[in-house]
């Protein structure tokens, strides 16, 4: 096997299959390593389990002969010439050659080369990189375990061409400044693992322009989420451990019993003041994806660990650049200012009974203003006001009896909340902010640098930007749910000189009704289909990227109707 110095970059050939595949597949994959899981990168990996348990070394190309008939299982070998390195599933010693085997789910397409190109490719490299390293090669294979039929991929000149023309192609898109565009109503898009951070048909739109909803409408294949299987955990009890046992999450807690979560079912987790997060537990948490929020007690979001992803450096470039750009950054936060306003009115005129209509109309203008905003500190101020005048009709949405003590809400206060309502505004938003947080990060994005709020350290700024427009729609629609249907009472609250939080059972109650929220679905007013709010989230900060590589002429703000 050639060994490469240690600053040479070389390509993995699985990339060339992605290439093929689709070029804009390969560049948020490879270039900004971003990642999407489905049923097929499932099955695929159940499909490569014994394949990828290393066996015996593979012998120099000059000993192989030795070595008739055995099979070695998950061999890389790298090519200086091609650039490309490989890890083959299976390399089987047959008549004093090698043959690498690759494993793929599912059958054999009816086609008469019986393999689709993007993995001939894959296999052909393979062979190409062997007979570099001084094997004997004249051919390759795929093997389908779901109807263990095994097809010969034999390297003509038309599949090396495509080999080497696509590896050349790859380097190139290395240092592109933005993705490929998106394939344009293509059979290829449902199935993709990464559709859902790809948005081809959404971004398509968005590019376009929106059609009048009079005259047509918009063509937009159903969004396609990863599995919501996956639920958050959150770890409120104080002087609770967590540890990891054989890809499970242990949650050890004072006098209770030990509670057990395998690490799949687990979509993020959040803890709470004193509570003790192994390292091997971390480490698990990384390895599998998951992104950890540390919280004061009292629900200040202090930060996220998340996993180290991909570099995402062309992307990063353009978000620090458009930092400087003061018309871009105020037009993104006209648009977050005037969705945030525009949301609070329409929850206003769902919710408050005995509403004044001026209030509404307030709301309208102010909304309209904020679009036309000349300046950051005039908008600002436009949104100040409309906080004020929003907060001040918040208690009609509230169900409780106002001439009993508990939920009577006069205005926003907050560091520390002062009373149970706004305690509950608090942690909600922290909450909300570490969900962007978390969002933002598996975009490939930075969070700590923001457009509209100011950075800060400590403070992620973008998600704070991002999160404008939900705060009405998520966590104040939450708290008054809570409230209104007795999720949370009076006596869940301890109310200080110095501030107001919540007890610990009424927070780990709050919390799942937050959660339920989050999981509601809502139909998109921009692209018609239906996904939950969680989902939404994860959409809006795709659409930010695409808005940053000019792939999109602006951020399409959320407002529901």
């Amino acid at each position: 096997m050639s060994s490469a110095p240690e600053d040479r970059s070389y390509l993995p050939a699985r990339m060339l299959n992605e290439l093929v595949y689709c070029p804009r597949l390969y560049y948020l994959m490879h270039v900004l390593g971003q990642w999407g899981e489905s049923g097929d990168t499932e099955e695929g990996r159940y499909v490569h389990r014994r394949a990828d348990r290393p066996t015996r070394p593979l012998p120099d190309a000059s000993e192989v002969g030795e070595h008739e008939g055995r099979r070695f299982r998950s061999v890389t070998a790298s090519s200086d010439r091609l650039g490309l390195i490989a890890k083959m599933d299976v390399l089987d010693v047959e008549g004093g050659m090698v043959v690498p085997i690759e494993f793929k789910h599912g059958r054999p397409p009816e086609i008469p080369e019986r393999a689709w190109p993007p993995e001939r490719a894959q296999v052909c490299a393979q062979v190409l990189i062997l007979r570099d390293n001084g094997f004997a090669v004249d051919h390759g294979a795929i093997y389908y375990p779901a109807s263990n039929e095994t097809v010969e991929v034999w390297p003509t000149d038309d599949l090396v061409k495509l080999v080497t023309d696509s590896a050349r192609e790859a380097r190139a898109l290395e240092s592109a400044p933005a993705p490929p565009p998106p394939l344009i109503g293509s059979r290829k898009c449902p199935r993709c693992s990464l559709v859902a951070l790809c948005l081809p048909d959404e971004t398509r739109l968005l590019a376009e322009g929106i059609p009048d909803p009079d005259e047509t409408e918009p063509i937009v294949r159903p969004y396609s989420p990863p599995s919501d299987d996956a639920l958050p955990l959150y770890v409120t009890t104080q002087g609770a451990t967590v540890g990891v046992e054989a890809q499970r999450l242990v949650v050890r807690a004072p006098d209770e019993e030990p509670i057990q979560v395998r690490l799949k079912d687990i979509s993020h987790v959040s803890v709470f003041g004193f509570v003790q997060l192994s390292t091997q537990a971390l480490r698990a948490l990384m390895g599998a994806g998951k992104p950890v929020g540390y919280f004061s007690t009292g629900g200040w979001f202090y930060g996220l660990a998340a996993p180290l992803g991909g570099t995402a450096a062309q992307l990063r470039r353009r978000q620090y650049a458009r930092s400087l750009d003061e018309r871009w950054s105020l037009d993104l936060a006209r648009t977050l200012v005037a969705a945030k306003i525009r949301n609070s009115r329409t929850l206003l005129r769902r919710n408050a009974g005995g509403l004044d209509e001026s209030t509404l109309e307030g709301l309208k203008a102010a909304a309209d203003r904020a679009l036309r905003a000349p300046s950051g500190d005039v908008l600002l101020g436009i949104e100040g006001a409309a906080a004020r005048t929003y907060f001040a009709s918040l208690a009609l949405m509230l169900k409780w009896e106002p001439e009993l003590p508990g939920f009577d809400f006069e205005k926003r206060n907050r560091r520390p909340p002062r009373d149970p309502v706004n305690a509950m505004l608090s942690l909600a938003y922290s909450i909300l902010a570490r969900t962007f947080t978390a969002g933002i990060a598996l975009a490939g994005l930075d969070a700590a640098l923001g457009y509209y709020h100011e950075s800060r350290p400590g403070r992620p700024a973008l998600a704070l930007d991002l999160m404008e427009p939900f705060r009405p729609l998520l966590a104040d629609s939450a708290v008054v749910t809570a409230v209104n249907t007795g999720v949370v009472t009076p006596e869940d609250f301890d109310i200080g000189g110095t501030g107001c939080a919540l007890r610990e059972a009424g927070r780990k109650r709050f919390i799942a009704a937050f959660e339920r929220r989050l999981d509601q679905e809502v139909t998109h007013p921009v692209f018609g289909y239906r996904i939950s709010y969680r989902r939404v989230i994860d959409v809006q900060c795709r659409l930010l990227a695409r808005h940053l590589f000019d792939e999109i002429p602006a951020y399409p703000g959320f407002v529901t109707r």
